[in-house]
Parts: C-alpha cells; structure tokens; sequence
C-alpha cells in the first residue's frame, strides 16, 4: 500500500525556516546572510548528493580524465571547490572567498559583490573518499566593514569576528550544524524525501567532561612531551576508568563526534609540523566557533583559537578542543611544561 504521508511532520523546522526565524529577530538586518546561507546549502545539496555516487560515477578519479562522451571527470573535491565558488559568488553577498582548494583571494566580480567574507574548505577529509570513511565540508563567515574593495586585511580576521560558522557532515545521512552566535549550535539532517534540512539536533551542548581522546597516535614520536604526557594519563589514569581512543581522521566526523558525545580532539605540533597542521581560517577557527558557542572549549595551546590573529591566508594552527575540563586538562599540563 502506497504510504498516506501520515508521518511527515507539515510543520516541520527547515533550515530555512529557521534562518528567516533568526533573521526576523533582528530588525537591521538585509537578508543578505540568509541569501549567503540559503547558497551554502544548495552547495552543501550537491555535493551530498555526488558523494553518494562517487563510487559509481568515478568522482574520485584522478583529474584530467575523459568520460565517454569526450568530457573532463572532475575529481569530487574539485567539483565541490567549483560548486563551493560558484554558488557563493552567485548569492551577490561575498566579495571575496577563501578556498583550501586556491592559493590565494578568490576575488568577487565587482556587480556580484556584497558584504561577506567566506573561508572554506569545500571537502575535508577527501583523502578517505575512497574507503567510503565520512568527510565533510567547513565554513565559516565574517563581514567586510566599509565599502571599499576587499584588502587581504579584511580577509585576515580574528575567530572572535566571525559572524556564522558550520559544517556538513557527509556520513550514514547528510546533516549541517549551524551557529549563529549567542551560545546557539543547531543540527539540521537532510531529509532526501524532500530535499531539505530539517531541524534534528536543537540546542546542541557538549558535555563539560567525556571519555574520548581523538588524536593521530601514529605521530607520538613526534609529539611534545607535555602532549604525551595528557595522552598517557588518559589511557592509564591513576584513578578511574581510562578514556577510549577514537580517530576517524576526517575533522568534521572527529569534531562532530565530540560535540555529541563529549571528550577532546587533538591536532597538536610536532617536530615535523611545529606551526601544526590544519588550517586556522578554514578548519580550526569554524570548529573553535561552533565548540564554544555548544559551551566547550577551543585552544591552540597557549591562548583560545578565536583570539588568533591570521598571518596569512593557509596559516597552520595547532588545535585543542572539546569538553570543557578535558581541555582545561591538557591546558594544565602544558602549561606545568612550558615551566
């Protein structure tokens, strides 16, 4: 028998329906960040919806690559950048975007231009599409003050300036996480009945304390001592049960895992990688937004990820985030260290 349709919640919270929600709370406002968000997730539609077929259509294929009827394959992280891009510029609310996938600016066309500033990294943790592990897409977004063409100072903000900040979760669903601000992090799971996001996750806090650790252990070599000293009192602590270890090695099923379940997830330096290894605009300043916004904590080792300044467009950071006391913990330590 056909389905009536009985279970489908008519009056449902879309992601939309929400965006106008907030934006209704604030008499000032244009529109202009629903427009860019209602553009994030028609990119974010997409690119859920080639990571599906990836296996299939041979997205993960190298570039450069012809299909039968004589045209390019893109590589899906390639596809992502350009629907990324290309979604972005056309909302009329950038002026200027930041890709991991681009060297430098992605400038805006100046009849295209808004107030906006994104950074983005359109497919985290593409290195594992080929065994089918979850990825993800991270973006956060910061607003241009003036009218005058975008400079790579306007580019350069603090996490404390961020305006908005999220990801896709591309793993057994589709889903967006969300923060506007005001301590709010909101999970929407795509429902591909109907081909939108609807609100699943209200209200998302992490526990003030977990029982996981996420690090790359393969690199404990490399680590500092004060690093590996907090690891090694996670797994044979002097008193109560130890903390189980899990790394997925894709940033946004590590971080989502954590803001869910509680615990810490480290990306520390190293000797090989002293400045660290994720980027800050991109990976850590997004994730240390929407942590502490859930009520954790999010800090390079010395001071909170939001209080870094950028240097320059792929800078490296360090990352510490999580539940609140775990982070508080490693901070302890590498604090008694540095000593």
């Amino acid at each position: 028998m056909a389905s009536t349709g009985k279970h489908f919640d008519s009056n449902c919270m879309t992601l939309t329906r929400f965006v106008l929600a907030e934006q209704k709370k604030h008499p000032e406002a244009t529109g202009d960040l629903t427009q860019l968000l209602t553009a994030l997730q028609t990119a974010v539609k997409v690119v859920s919806c080639a990571v599906r077929k990836a296996g299939i259509t041979q997205l993960f294929g190298t570039v450069g690559e012809q299909n039968v009827q004589g045209e390019e394959v893109k590589k899906l992280d390639v596809l992502a950048n350009d629907l990324f891009i290309n979604m972005l510029k056309s909302s009329f609310t950038t002026c200027a975007l930041i890709s991991e996938e681009n060297e430098n600016i992605i400038e805006v066309e100046t009849e295209k231009q808004g107030k906006y500033i994104v950074t983005f990294d359109p497919l985290d943790g593409s290195s594992n599409i080929d065994c089918l592990v979850s990825i993800g897409s991270i973006f956060a977004i910061f607003k241009k003050e003036g009218t005058h063409q975008p400079t790579l100072k306007d580019v350069l903000q603090p996490g404390n300036k961020v305006v908005a900040a999220g990801y896709a979760l591309y793993g057994s669903a589709t889903m967006m996480v969300l923060s506007l601000g005001g301590g709010s992090v909101n999970g929407f799971m795509l429902d591909p009945s109907i081909g939108e996001f609807i609100l699943s996750d209200k209200d998302m806090r992490i526990p003030s304390r977990g029982q996981i650790y996420s690090i790359n252990e393969g690199y404990a070599y490399d680590w500092d001592p004060s690093v590996r000293e907090y690891i090694e009192s996670k797994k044979n602590p002097s008193k109560g049960k130890p903390y189980g270890a899990r790394y997925v090695g894709s940033m946004v099923a590590d971080v989502h895992r954590t803001i869910k379940y509680g615990g810490i997830f480290i990306y520390p330096a190293t000797t090989s990688s002293p400045k660290g290894k994720l980027r800050l605009l991109y990976e850590c300043i997004p994730m240390a937004y929407l942590i502490s916004n859930a009520g954790g904590l999010a800090s390079n080792g010395k001071i909170p990820i939001l209080d870094v300044q950028p240097e320059n467009i792929h800078q490296r950071s360090p990352i510490f985030l999580g539940s609140k006391l775990d982070v508080e913990d490693v901070l302890d330590v590498i604090k008694k260290h540095s000593k």
